[in-house]
This record gives C-alpha cells, structure tokens and sequence, in this order.
C-alpha cells in the first residue's frame, strides 16, 4: 500500500489551498492520516459505509468518500467544513485514487523487471505486462550494475533514483543487498561511449556525495525487452572478470573485457592442463609484489627495457636481474613475445583458478 506519509502530504496541501479539514482511514476503519483541527470518524460509522454500496455520504457533519485499489476500497476520505466540501472532497478523493494508482503501477513495474532480469518470465508473459504497464518492448536499452563494497545504503539509491526516471524508460531496481541496477533507455544517438560516460559519472558521483566505493559494470546494447536479462548477465559477469583480472578497474563493459572474458568461461580442468603445460609440475610459488609490478609495467611498456626501468626509477641492470631471476623460477623469458604473451596468459588463469578454488 502506499505510505501513510504520502497521504498526509496530500491532505495537508489541500487543506492549506481549500482550510477543509481532512480524514483518512484504511479499509479497516483505522486512522491513517487527518489534518491538524479534523475531527476523527468513529470506527463503526467508518464500518457501515464501508459495507454500504454507496460512494459517498454525509454522515455526522463529515462528507465520506471512498477510495479504491482496484475493485477494494483502500480508503475512506472525511472531509470536514462548510463550503464547497463535496466538490474539494471529490477533487482530493481522485488525487489520493490517482496515488494508488500510480504506487501500484509502479510496484508493478518493479516486480516486473525484477523478474524479467531474473529470467522468472515466459515469453508470452512478458510482452503481455510490457504493454499492460505502458512498457515499449522494442527499445535500445542496456543493464548497469553498481557493486558496493558494503552493503547498499539508502542514500545511494536515492541519488540513483533521482538520475533515472521511469518517465524516460529508465527504471532503477535491486536484487541483492549489494548491488544497484539501473536499466537504461538510449536515444537516437547514444552507444557505447554514451554508457562508458554514464558508468564514470555514477561511479564519480557515489564516491563524492554517497561517500561509498563502487564498480559499476555494464552490458551489451539490446533492442528487444525480452533480452534484458543477458545485458544484466553480461554486466554481472563483467564485474566478476574485473575482479579476477582487472580489480583497478572501476568500470566495467562487457564488450571490452577481451581476453579476460575468454579465460573466465573456460572449464577449471582445462585450465589445469593448460598450466602444466607451461610450468609442468613445478608451478612457480605466488609472484611478490615487486615482480608482478614489474611484469605489468614491462607489458605496459611493449617489452621496452630502457622505458621500463624509467618508469620504474630503477637501473637498467636491476631490471635485467629480475627478469632473469623470473626466467630461473618459470622458464620463461618476458623479453621475448611469445614467452611474454604466454606468460600473461598464465598469470591469469592462475587468478582465475584461485577465484573458483575460493568460490567452491
């Protein structure tokens, strides 16, 4: 049901333009909101014209309307005064049935999303609540998933809700404690580097003014409702592959996950064989920190010796010292490409390994 504080932000802005006094109760006969001088409507009176098949009646000096949720009576309005009190009360009744209404729907629209992302829907069944919830099924729309460390804080829904609006086609939901969705409707013109702006400013925004950190991943653009869920998978898998092989990232697309992605869904006894192929019995011990940081900028620096050593402020023979010590302890020289690419290649599936072997 709506909340009760909604109802009384309506009654009280009524009551400020018209000075009616207003009551409220549920379809039980008990108070839900009145203004400051109304007079309270005893429970039976209250009972007997919920029971009663008319819409409105006069009855102790207050004027009674009812107000539904469907085909129940939801409500019972009590308008008190002198002047023009059918006419505001009728006015305010619509207002407070135009609420219902439109918490309803959007209820609705958020079961029906959440299911949908969750594959809980057949076909039929989706395009049948699309069109009955006003949902346009044919339209370029893509899933954005927000990740926090901790588990999701209030503040940093509402500032979500506030950027995306239903009235856009954008709608914001959750299926977890720890994540924030947020489908989004393009327009003519947005793509991917339109949903790469929109992921850095979520992540940006959150981090400043909901003082919380966040991953936001997304995934492919799809043009159909219906293929809603495998953008919404897609990010998810995108903020698992991130995770194994790219943590400083703190957004994630799909489409550009490249290799990551391909070593993610390999099966794990594969990726067994594949290492010991490499190192054979004799997997090299965890890497320190220093020599993976070493590795990494020598990759990021195309194998360059001379550029890697600046970058890292340290001599050139220092670097020549651990890149043979590595070769000692893998067999694999880093300054050759192919040894270099293998050598990548394997550092990765070892994390992806630890991530299942963590996760089993």
């Amino acid at each position: 049901m709506i909340s009760n504080q909604v109802i009384q932000n309506a009654i009280d802005e009524v009551n400020a333009i018209s000075k009616l006094e207003f009551y409220v109760s549920d379809g039980f006969g008990m108070a839900v909101a009145q203004t400051k001088n109304s007079e309270p409507v005893d429970k039976p009176t209250l009972l007997d014209f919920l029971q009663s098949t008319a819409e409105t009646s006069e009855i102790g000096g207050s004027m009674l309307f009812k107000v539904y949720d469907e085909k129940e009576c939801a409500y019972v309005l009590a308008v008190q005064g002198t002047e023009e009190v059918f006419l505001v009360g009728k006015i305010t009744a619509c207002q407070l049935q135009n609420l219902v209404t439109a918490y309803k729907d959007r209820v609705d629209r958020n079961s029906f999303y959440q299911n949908l992302l969750l594959d809980n829907l057949l076909l039929v069944d989706i395009y049948n609540r699309a069109q009955k919830l006003h949902i346009d099924a044919v339209k370029q729309r893509a899933v954005f998933v927000i990740e926090m460390k901790s588990q999701k804080e209030q503040g940093a829904l509402e500032m979500v809700k506030e950027l995306f609006h239903d009235s856009k086609g954008d709608h914001v939901t959750s299926v977890d404690e720890r994540s924030i969705i947020v489908i989004k409707t393009l327009e003519d013109g947005e793509s991917y580097e339109t949903l790469q702006e929109t992921a850095e400013m979520l992540v940006d925004m959150l981090n400043s003014e909901a003082m919380t950190s966040v991953r936001v991943a997304y995934g492919t653009i799809v043009s159909e409702i219906k293929a809603l869920s495998r953008s919404y998978k897609e990010a998810k898998m995108a903020l698992d592959v991130a995770g194994i092989f790219y943590a400083q990232k703190t957004t994630i697309a799909y489409n550009t996950l490249g290799i990551g992605r391909l070593i993610y869904q390999l099966p794990v006894n594969l990726c067994r064989i594949f290492i010991q192929e490499i190192f054979g019995d004799e997997i090299p011990e965890e890497i320190d920190e220093e020599m993976l940081n070493t590795v990494n900028e020598f990759f990021e620096n195309s194998l360059n010796v001379s550029e890697t050593s600046r970058q890292l402020f340290i001599h050139r023979n220092t670097l020549m010292y651990r890149i043979e010590k590595l070769q000692k302890a893998t067999g694999l020289d880093i300054r050759v490409f192919d040894d270099a690419l293998t050598f990548k290649i394997a550092l990765m599936v070892v994390n992806y390994m630890r991530f299942i072997e963590e996760n089993e």
